[in-house]
C-alpha cells in the first residue's frame, strides 16, 4: 500500500478536495499505474454536478494515460516502465457478449470489478470510491491488466489519454456501432470532444458528406479541421438546413450531447432507412418521446453506442497507429494542458466553445 495525492469529490457541485489517500497493492491481475495525464470529460461533470448519481466520496476522472509502476503476480503482458492508456470497459473475455465481440457489454463486469479490499481509502480508513473503477484524478491508481493498452513512445501521453475514452467512443461509434459505409452522408450533433472524434471517424470511413451541428460557431470552425464538409448552427431548423445542403436527409446521424431534444433531432435529420446513433450520456431520468411513424413508414433505426461498441484493446491499438500515420488528429484536439490542481478551472473552461479537450498533467 502506498500514499498518494488525489482530487476527491466529497459533495456534488462543490470543488474537488485535494488530499492524501491510500492506494492498495495490485491484486494478481492488476497493475498499479503512475498516472501522467487525464482528459477532462463531460461524463465526469455529470457526476460532479449530480445529474448522474455516484457514491461519495469518489475520485472521478477516467480518460487516463500513465506509466506502469508495479504489477500483480499473474500479470504477463505488462512490466514496470511501460507507457499505457486505459481501455475503460473491463471484460471477462468468456461470456456470450465478449465472445461475439461486444466486450463493452460484458455480462460479468460486476464480478470482475470486485476486490477483496478497497482500492482507495482515506488515511483514516474510510473507503473512497472510483468512478468506473478507474479514479484517474489520483497520482496513482489500480487497473486490470486487460484494461490497459501499451503505446509506442511516439504517442505522447498527453494526447494518448484521449484514446481511452473520447476517441474510442467517437470513432468506435462510427465503425463498430453504426457501421458507416463508404460514400454515406453523416450528421454529427454536438461537436465537443466526442463529436469531433465522430467527425474524424466519418472521414476515415469515407463519408461523402459530414454535416457538423453545434450552437457554437467556434466549435463549428474546428469541426472543419477534423473533416466536416458542411456546418449548421443548431439554433436553426437543423433538418431543413440539411435538406437544403444535401437535397435529402442523411444516411447516419450521431448525437453527442446527451439530451432528449438532440436525440429527437438526430432522428429527424435522417432520410428514410437512415440510422441515428445516440452516443452522448443523458442525465438520470431522461426519457425519449419520438414519433412512431419514423420507424414504421420511414424504416428509420435508432441505436445506442457505449464506449465504441467494440473491443477496446484492439481498437485503441489501431487508433494509435492511425495517429502515428497522421490520419487521426489528436494534437489538434488538445486545447490546453493544465496542472493537477487546476482541474476545477479546467472544467469551467470546458463551457467555452473554443475548447475541444483539456488535459490535466498529474506529474506537476
Amino acid at each position: 500500500m502506498i500514499t498518494t495525492e488525489a482530487a476527491v469529490l466529497t459533495a456534488v457541485n462543490e470543488p474537488l478536495e485535494f488530499t492524501e489517500i491510500l492506494v492498495d497493492d495490485p491484486e494478481p491481475h492488476e497493475v498499479r499505474l503512475a498516472v501522467s495525464n487525464v482528459g477532462l470529460c463531460h461524463s465526469d461533470l455529470h457526476y460532479m454536478t449530480g445529474t448522474v448519481s455516484a457514491d461519495l466520496p469518489v475520485v472521478v476522472g477516467h480518460e487516463v494515460a500513465g506509466v506502469v509502476e508495479s504489477v500483480g503476480s499473474a500479470v504477463t503482458t505488462l512490466r514496470p516502465g511501460d507507457r499505457v492508456v486505459g481501455a475503460l470497459t473491463p471484460s471477462c473475455g468468456m461470456c456470450r457478449n465478449c465472445q461475439v465481440g461486444h466486450s463493452t457489454q460484458c455480462q460479468r463486469v460486476t464480478r470482475i470489478r470486485q476486490r477483496p479490499r478497497p482500492a482507495f481509502q482515506l488515511l483514516d480508513g474510510r473507503v473512497v470510491h472510483r468512478l468506473g473503477d478507474v479514479g484517474a484524478f489520483s497520482r496513482h491508481t489500480l487497473m486490470r491488466e486487460n484494461s490497459l493498452v501499451k503505446v509506442a513512445d511516439e504517442v505522447g501521453l498527453h494526447v494518448g489519454c484521449l484514446l481511452s475514452c473520447c476517441i474510442i467512443t467517437g470513432v468506435g461509434a462510427v465503425f463498430r456501432g453504426a457501421e458507416v459505409r463508404p460514400g454515406a452522408t453523416v450528421a454529427v450533433i454536438g461537436c465537443g470532444g466526442v463529436g469531433s472524434a465522430i467527425i474524424q471517424g466519418a472521414r476515415l470511413a469515407g463519408a461523402s458528406a459530414i454535416v457538423a451541428v453545434d450552437l457554437d460557431d467556434a466549435r463549428l470552425a474546428a469541426a472543419r479541421v477534423y473533416g466536416a464538409t458542411h456546418v449548421v448552427n443548431g439554433a436553426a431548423d437543423v433538418a431543413a438546413e440539411i435538406q437544403n445542403l444535401l437535397g435529402d436527409g442523411v444516411d447516419y446521424s450521431f448525437e453527442a450531447v446527451g439530451s432528449a431534444r438532440t436525440a429527437a433531432t438526430a432522428l429527424e435529420v435522417l432520410r428514410p432507412t437512415g440510422t441515428a446513433c445516440l452516443v452522448g450520456i443523458a442525465p438520470d431520468g431522461t426519457d425519449l418521446t419520438l414519433p412512431a411513424w419514423n420507424f414504421f413508414f420511414s424504416e428509420k433505426r435508432l441505436i445506442g453506442s457505449y464506449m465504441g461498441s467494440g473491443q477496446a484493446q484492439e481498437d485503441i491499438a489501431q487508433f494509435a497507429r492511425l495517429y502515428q500515420q497522421g490520419r487521426l488528429l489528436l494534437d489538434e484536439m488538445v486545447s490546453d494542458v493544465i496542472g493537477f490542481r487546476d482541474i476545477d478551472k479546467g472544467f469551467e473552461a470546458m463551457k467555452s466553445g473554443e475548447v475541444t479537450r483539456i488535459v490535466a498533467d498529474l506529474t506537476v
